[in-house]
């Protein structure tokens, strides 16, 4: 086999926008169908192979570390629905989960026995036995009835995330006849169970449409279809079970409407028509709606409104700049908000007729959220809470003692200890003086300054919060530095955060990012780095190269979003429309065009050296489409010195990688060893 790297072949594409004249040598790799793509990414994953296979040893010691380092049959902390308590649970040598329940005796979660499912147990999904010889298996919807009786599921087994709705009598374990191809994620049931409302997508790969199922029927009707194109809808259930809720939704504008549980053939009544720029969501308790909102409060406040007149919202919790408000669960003596201040989240109670008050965690920096809270009316409010070095944990908080009650800590096995480590929260100082936070963690007695593995994100307000991983341990224990750059564009810092890396300020993120590596190597803490980010974090791994590719050591991207100024010119393509209240318009807009062509990674590759690049991705992504790494790959080849650069495509996944969890553990023993070999570190 050589170890000369697969040349792209060049067929020159001409696109005009605003004046302005562009070559593109390799669209031709968009076309899936075509043999001379496959052939492609075919010889590039032969030449990864190649360029790797010197590291297989090393990727096998590190799958078994992850491996023996996980609890491999172990099972959930069950949670309360009804007369029942649902848990799921895995066992050793299988790929997936299994979804089980037990009838409920008692207000107090049956007792854990590590390996052993609980007495009286009902399996309702194995998901091995689903996937059966299937290379990749997802299962999209799991629903079950209101009154316990039937199971609504959704599979996908190419990865496309377009799923096969089907519906199983759990009182004889048979499956009903009714199945539906092409359902999105989600959906709900009606209070007396004869009817589910699922959504649909379009060709963009947009969820638009609305069904409603009547069980044992060809009832198939559309209850709600969204023509905007940048609004995506869903549909659920309030916590209470007692409404129906259709959102519809683009990335800065929501309209929801309702439906009483008990009418399923009734109509959807608007809560608040849209306006441009106002987001809100809505939750019911009693006699009124709670209402989470941004009118007239960048951060969001939380109102409530009569059930009779849902627009007129009465302000309960008001808006402040400090605090960014996430989320809120009503409950039927007391309503749950999920909040950021300072960069971390945190959970505030609001008891019936008592003062509000908010959880205390003991570390410097954590994460915690509310999780599992399917009873509406409880006196424990159920809790995740981790951090970069206590491994997920599962509580209940006891709303009448305060108490917090840990019921399980996820398992670490070989003998981990937490005080081995070491987690500290960091400020770089970004070009334009912004302090950005990031999150370390590294094994006590590490001689600094150590090689570091930098992660970062920074789009859609989405937040990369302090967080434990077993994989990780396979760098500490080497000597590395694991940080999170906390970047502007994610919602660490509330809003405003988001959106100053956005738009016509999208570049803050990727200033940012590269602040934070210089300020780890001038605060002592890191010799070399290796960065690494996914899907929108694959776009600022391909900006940071070009920015500053002296920086890195190395630098891995999952799924990236390299191709963006294309993607984004082009309404046909999945998101593209949606997401330019992300990225801005740059097909109707000439100063976005110029803005975005000015940062997009597959645009800006120089002649200048780079360092060794791999990017992961998968054929059947239909969020980050498989082209855009792939002619990343092939123009840095062409144009770049230094390397190498590598491209890895999965055949037959979609945009998480592949399914199975031994699957995913060998994919990121792989992608660890590629880090760990950019620093010489061999064993």
């Amino acid at each position: 086999m050589s170890d000369m790297p697969p040349v792209a072949k060049k067929v020159p594409v001409e696109r005009t926008h605003h004046g302005d004249t562009v070559v593109d040598e390799y669209a031709w790799l968009f076309s899936k169908d075509d043999p001379d793509t496959i052939s492609h990414l075919e010889a590039e994953n032969a030449y990864t192979q190649e360029m790797t296979g010197h590291l297989k040893d090393l990727q096998e010691t590190v799958f078994q570390e992850i491996k023996s380092r996980t609890l491999e049959t172990d099972l959930s902390v069950p949670s309360r629905k009804g007369a029942w308590w649902y848990y799921s649970r895995t066992e050793e040598g299988k790929q997936y989960g299994i979804q089980c329940r037990v009838a409920a005796d008692g207000d107090d979660p049956p007792a854990l026995t590590p390996g052993e499912p609980l007495p009286g147990e009902q399996i309702l999904l194995d998901g091995n036995e689903l996937a059966g010889d299937s290379s990749f298996f997802s299962v999209g919807t799991s629903a079950v009835s209101p009154d316990g009786t039937k199971l609504a599921y959704s599979t996908d087994f190419t990865g496309d995330e377009r799923f096969t709705l089907r519906f199983k009598d759990l009182e004889t374990g048979e499956l009903l006849p009714d199945e539906i191809p092409g359902v999105f994620y989600g959906g709900a049931w009606s209070a007396d169970g004869s009817t589910f409302f699922y959504s649909t997508i379009d060709e963009a790969w947009r969820p638009y449409r609305v069904h409603r199922h009547t069980l044992g029927s060809d009832d198939e009707v559309i209850v709600y279809q969204e023509d905007d194109e940048r609004f995506w809808v869903g549909v659920g259930l309030t916590r209470s079970q007692r409404y129906l809720v259709i959102s519809s939704g683009s990335k800065i504008t929501t309209e929801v409407r309702v439906l009483d549980a008990d009418d399923p053939t009734g109509e959807f009544a608007v809560i608040r028509p849209r306006e441009t720029g106002i987001e809100y969501s809505l939750d019911h308790a009693g006699d009124r709606f709670l209402i989470l909102h941004n009118r007239d409060a960048v951060n969001f406040e939380l109102a409530t409104a009569p059930i009779g007149d849902p627009a007129a919202w009465t302000p309960l919790i008001g808006h402040r700049d400090d605090t960014r408000l996430l989320d809120v669960d009503a409950f039927k003596d007391h309503i749950v908000v999920h909040f950021r201040r300072d960069g971390l989240a945190g959970i505030r109670i609001l008891p019936d007729g008592a003062e509000p008050y908010e959880i205390s965690f003991p570390e410097p920096i954590y994460d915690a959220a509310p999780g599992g809270n399917a009873e509406f009316e409880t006196s424990r409010l159920r809790l995740g809470y981790t951090s970069m070095i206590t491994p997920s944990s599962v509580y209940d908080y006891d709303l009448r003692t305060h108490e917090l009650i840990l019921l399980k800590r996820k398992a670490v096995l070989g003998g981990y200890d937490p005080a081995d480590y070491e987690q500290f929260r960091e400020w770089a100082t970004a070009d334009d003086g912004t302090k950005v936070p990031i999150s370390v963690v590294v094994r006590k007695g590490v001689k600094r300054p150590a090689p570091t593995l930098l992660y970062g994100y920074g789009s859609y307000e989405s937040s990369i919060d302090p967080y434990f991983s077993v994989a990780r341990l396979s760098l500490l224990d080497r000597g590395f530095v694991f940080a999170v750059a906390h970047v502007r564009g994610g919602g660490e810092m509330g809003r405003r955060w988001y959106e100053d890396g956005k738009l016509t300020r999208k570049k803050n993120t990727f200033t940012d990012f590269v602040a934070c590596a210089r300020h780890l190597k001038a605060a002592g803490w890191s010799s070399e780095i290796v960065a690494r980010g996914g899907s929108a974090g694959g776009l600022l791994m391909g900006a940071v190269a070009n920015l500053a590719p002296e920086e890195f050591a190395g630098v891995i991207a999952e799924v990236p979003f390299v191709d963006a100024l294309n993607t984004i010119l082009d309404p046909s393509l999945p998101l593209t429309v949606v997401e330019w209240d992300e990225w801005g318009d740059p097909l109707h807009d000439s100063e976005v065009y110029a803005y975005m062509k000015s940062y997009s990674p597959y645009e800006n590759v120089d002649s200048r050296p780079y360092p060794p690049i791999i990017a992961i991705t998968s054929l059947n992504d239909t969020r980050v489409l498989y082209h855009e790494p792939a002619k990343w790959i092939a123009r840095l080849r062409d144009s770049a010195k230094g390397g190498p650069f590598l491209l890895k495509t999965e055949m037959g996944a979609g945009h998480g990688g592949r399914s199975g969890r031994y699957d995913a553990w060998r994919e990121e023993a792989f992608a660890l060893s590629w880090i760990l070999d950019r620093v010489g570190v061999t064993k």
